[in-house]
């Protein structure tokens, strides 16, 4: 499954690949993916509260889970 930006936070982190993509979202400074609020954010809404590039963390997301 290829994550997407209009993808819910949620949705994404109850993926079988949830510890990979945590753990990239970890690294980029999206410590809230814990957060139950933060479940109902696109990726592209969590990026942009983040400051974030969303286009290149779906990309490097969509590279580690493909590999």
């Amino acid at each position: 499954m290829a994550i997407t930006k209009d993808m819910l936070m949620g949705e994404i982190l109850d993926s079988d690949k949830a510890d990979t993509i945590a753990e990239i979202l970890m690294a980029e400074g999206m410590h809230c993916v814990g957060c139950p609020s933060s479940q109902m954010e696109s990726l592209e809404e969590a990026c942009m509260v983040h400051g974030l590039d969303c286009d290149a963390v779906v990309n490097k997301i969509n590279s580690a889970i493909a590999a």
